[in-house]
C-alpha cells in the first residue's frame, strides 16, 4: 500500500509575542498567514487538518477539518490529535508545520519522505544550516500510542520525543523556508522577503 499523507497546520499557539493576536489571521502581503501556509502545503498532501483550539468556525471557508488538542502541552498535543484523526481517515503519515511559516518549500514532503526512509520508525524532521525545525516533520500514524504515553508522562519537548524515536533529518538549503513569525519585527521582515522575491 502506498503512503497516504495528510498535512497538519499547527495553529494552536497563543501569539503572546504578537500581543495575543491569532497568528493564523495576521495579514502578510494581503492575505492571512494561514493562507500562505495552506497554499504551499496543500499541493503536497492528500488532505489538510488544522490543529487549533477555540471556536473552529473562524476557519470556515478554508476547506479543512479543525481538530482541537485534548490537553495543551505545546505542538506535540496538536500533532497527536492530528495523528489520531488522520489514522481514522485512512492516512499513513502526517506532515506537521506551524501556522507562522509562510515560506515552506515546495518539496517539503518529498524531502521528508526520502529522509524518513532511512529512519528506524519512519520519522523525519526538517533541518537547515541554522539547526533543526522539529515542528516541520513527517510522522507515521503508528507513533500515536508512543506519543500518547510521552505526553501522559509530562513530556512536551518535540526533540526529546523525536530523538528518542530515531528521527532522521531532511536537509533544506534555504533557512528562510522555515522562518517563524513570532514578533511584529518578524512579520515586517517576512514582508520584505516576499517583496524581494516578487
Amino acid at each position: 500500500m502506498g503512503l497516504r499523507i495528510f498535512g497538519v497546520i499547527l495553529a494552536g499557539g497563543q501569539g503572546r509575542r504578537m500581543g495575543g493576536a491569532d497568528k493564523a489571521f495576521l495579514p502578510l502581503a494581503g492575505k492571512p498567514l494561514i493562507r500562505h501556509v495552506l497554499d504551499r502545503l496543500r499541493p503536497q498532501v492528500d488532505s489538510v487538518i488544522l490543529s487549533a483550539n477555540g471556536d473552529p468556525s473562524r476557519f470556515d471557508g478554508l476547506g479543512c477539518m479543525v481538530v482541537p488538542d485534548e490537553a495543551s502541552q505545546g505542538p506535540l498535543s496538536g500533532i497527536l490529535a492530528a495523528l489520531r484523526q488522520a489514522k481514522a481517515l485512512g492516512a499513513t503519515h502526517v506532515v506537521s508545520t506551524p501556522v507562522d511559516t509562510p515560506f515552506l518549500p515546495d518539496d517539503l514532503v518529498a524531502r521528508l519522505q526520502v529522509a524518513a526512509a532511512t529512519a528506524p520508525e519512519g520519522l523525519a524532521l526538517a533541518r537547515t544550516a541554522d539547526g533543526d525545525h522539529p515542528a516541520s516533520a513527517l510522522w507515521p500514524v503508528s507513533l500515536a500510542p508512543a506519543l500518547t504515553v510521552f505526553l501522559a508522562e509530562g513530556g512536551a519537548k518535540v526533540t526529546r520525543f523525536t530523538d528518542a524515536h530515531g528521527a532522521a533529518r531532511a536537509d533544506f538549503p534555504d533557512a528562510d523556508a522555515f522562518l517563524n513569525l513570532n514578533t511584529a519585527e518578524d512579520l515586517a521582515a517576512a514582508k520584505g522577503l516576499l517583496e524581494g522575491k516578487a
